[in-house]
């Protein structure tokens, strides 16, 4: 594997560990497609670092357990904006 790629890795799982940052807010920050990050995260940290690719599992499974609810408060907040919601 690259260094560069390497050091990609190993920052955006430290900046994720850190900050709880989504993969989009992630991709947008190292300027790298929502696929590359979640490559990087999924499949390239885990040869690198198996303990830091757990924590970041663990935070994956956070976002994916929340997303359901996020989107339904995105969707409240929609509709009280047009004044339609009761």
């Amino acid at each position: 594997m690259n260094k560069n790629i390497i050091n990609r890795v190993l920052k955006e799982s430290k900046y994720i560990i850190d900050k709880d940052k989504t993969i989009r807010e992630i991709a947008s920050i190292f300027k790298v497609s929502k696929s590359t990050v979640h490559k990087d995260l999924n499949e390239r940290l885990k040869l690198l670092d198996k303990n830091t690719y757990l924590d970041v599992k663990q935070i994956f499974n956070k976002h994916i357990d929340s997303r359901h609810i996020k989107g339904g408060e995105s969707t409240k907040k929609k509709y009280l904006e047009k004044n339609i919601y009761i």
